[in-house]
């Protein structure tokens, strides 16, 4: 079928103009997608540059830099740390905004409170990479395709979200709004892993591929636990909506778990006991004891 344009540069004009109007006119009804003050939100891609940086700080030997130049190893990172404090502080005085206990505060309160939270986050650096440390040597025991640890620092995505992970969960204890679920997402969107921030993880977190796998908001998950692709670790049911919200809706996983492909498990009451094995595909809704074996049954 052919179509025939009008060509008129003026009736282009109008009809561009009644366009733009249309949306402008739009934006004034007053919900939540109307908001127009783009300076009074966090700046996603600031965050997601944070976090590129955090990530080097934590592996110091293992990214290059190609912003900052320095002969010496030692300046090299001091002016990455003394950037990310800079700029993380920033990021946390804008959302600060958005914290009921800040809502009415003027802006030297919100950079005064910025600062103090941003230097408490940065002295937690040093537990955090405790923590990933032994997440990467659980990775490489637990992993015989792995062939060093090199290996799994620079191309392993169940690192990558995990580390990201325990960043965000530090700046969630610190009660930070909407920046540590803005990391976690990245990590999300960069390897298909959702760890909320909230959830509690203890060291040797193994995630073995990892695409697919979903680990809620109040999750407790114990040490030397070793998780397979497509895992949910979730809630039994989301009906109450914010309700729910700060009640225990996900599960406990304690030590010495292993979690095969495609197991869910749900439900805030639910204990998987130490020791255990969930074999793929199970689908779990109440408690297991210590040493359990739970597989599907076959038909």
């Amino acid at each position: 079928m052919d179509y025939k344009c009008n060509d008129d540069k003026n009736s282009i004009k109008n009809e561009i103009k009644d366009i733009v109007d249309l949306i402008l006119s739009d934006y004034e009804k007053g919900r939540d997608v109307d908001k127009m003050d783009i300076f009074n939100q966090p700046d996603r891609d600031a965050v997601k540059d944070i976090v590129i940086k955090l990530v080097r700080i934590i592996y110091p030997g293992y990214y290059r830099d190609k912003v900052y130049k320095s002969y010496n190893d030692n300046n090299r990172v001091a002016v990455v740390i003394e950037d990310v404090i800079y700029n993380l502080q920033k990021q946390i005085a804008i959302a600060f905004r958005h914290s009921e206990g800040y809502s009415e505060s003027s802006d030297e309160t919100l950079e005064c409170g910025a600062r103090r939270i941003t230097h408490e986050f940065f002295k937690q650096i040093p537990k955090i990479r405790e923590f990933v440390d032994t997440d990467v040597q659980a990775c490489y025991d637990g992993d015989p395709a792995a062939y060093s640890k090199e290996e799994i620092i620079l191309s392993y995505p169940g690192l990558f979200a995990t580390t990201v992970n325990r960043i965000a969960h530090e700046l969630y204890l610190l009660k930070v709004p909407l920046i540590p679920r803005i990391m976690t997402e990245y990590a999300h969107s960069k390897t298909g892993i959702d760890i909320h921030p909230g959830a509690t993880i203890g060291k040797y977190l193994m995630i073995d591929h990892g695409t697919g796998i979903v680990i809620g908001e109040t999750s407790i998950i114990g040490e030397h636990v070793k998780i397979y692709q497509g895992v949910t670790i979730g809630g039994l049911s989301t009906r109450g909506g914010q309700a729910l919200k700060g009640s225990k809706r996900h599960p406990t996983i304690e030590d010495d778990v292993t979690i095969y492909a495609g197991a869910s498990i749900l439900g805030g009451e639910t204990v998987i006991g130490k020791g255990s094995v969930i074999g793929a595909n199970a689908f779990i809704t109440a408690s297991v004891p210590e040493g359990s074996r739970v597989s599907m049954k076959n038909n």
